[in-house]
């Protein structure tokens, strides 16, 4: 199994991390991704990464346990004990997977916080990874600044959500299969049928406002968040919506997921709507 550190590693800096992580002061974060796992020690107080990021090829096929074993490789890597916060694709309902998107499908109905403490040997926080990006640019990114109810979405093959209120996630929202004029969300507007479709800036813009509209009947947040991929082009679709609720961009990118994880796994109850 390649191991891949992005950036060098610094092993006293990792130990010294391990001392300041009983201080609560650091945590470490893994998203799982369709062809990649990611993990990282994140700075609770600022949300940068504290040493390499270490990331894996996710297994192929992507079952329970291939899975748990290269998230232990990383942990071990990156020379951590305490409590791991983890990502999944995946609806995450009081700690057990009820879907699976880009991970195999034997992934349903298992019991996911159980089955990687047993892998790991340490306490572990599980939730979706759309989740976990918008715990992170809710508390250090994009939406550190709203005191109030926030929609990330994020667009890629679907399309991802996110719904906090005051910093306390509402978990497994799924808006991105709410039926919007006789289609789901995600296939009117995800950055996919954008590609598929060959559609301008100006269709797919006018695509992801009806679904923005659609959402603004039923919950009317503060912000919308908007990340994925397609985020990066965000100058050429963005202010193109029409949509009433203001839309920002995301900020910590591929960050977010690992991020996300490391707060759940140091304050779950802190993050979880009661």
């Amino acid at each position: 199994m390649g191991v891949t550190p992005e950036l060098s590693a610094d092993r006293s800096r990792g130990r010294s991390a391990a001392t300041a992580a009983a201080s609560h002061e650091i945590a470490f974060g893994v998203d799982i991704g369709g062809s990649g796992i990611k993990g990282a020690m994140v700075d609770l107080r600022s949300g940068d990464f504290v040493d390499a990021r270490i990331k894996i090829p996710t297994p192929s096929p992507a079952t329970p346990d291939a899975v748990a074993d290269t998230v232990r490789t990383i942990v071990d890597q990156a020379q951590w004990a305490g409590p791991v916060g983890i990502t999944l694709p995946s609806v995450v309902r009081a700690g057990v997977v009820r879907t699976a998107a880009n991970i195999d499908p034997s992934w349903i109905g298992v019991p996911a916080t159980a089955h990687f403490r047993d892998a790991l040997g340490l306490d572990c926080a599980v939730l979706n990874d759309a989740d976990a990006a918008g715990i992170a640019e809710d508390r250090y990114g994009a939406a550190s600044d709203i005191d109030g109810a926030v929609m990330l979405l994020t667009f890629g093959t679907g399309i991802g959500s996110a719904l906090l209120n005051h910093g306390v996630l509402v978990p497994n929202t799924e808006f991105g299969h709410l039926e919007v004029d006789g289609k789901e969300a995600e296939h009117r507007a995800a950055s996919s049928v954008r590609t598929r479709k060959n559609l301008s800036w100006k269709h797919w813009s006018a695509e992801v406002s009806r679904v923005l509209l659609a959402i603004e009947r039923l919950v009317y947040p503060d912000v919308f968040i908007v990340g994925g991929g397609i985020s990066q082009d965000s100058d050429k679709w963005v202010p193109r919506l029409t949509n009433e609720t203001p839309v920002r961009v995301a900020t910590l990118h591929n960050r977010a997921g690992i991020v996300g994880a490391a707060l759940m796994a140091a304050a779950p109850h802190a993050v979880l709507r009661p």
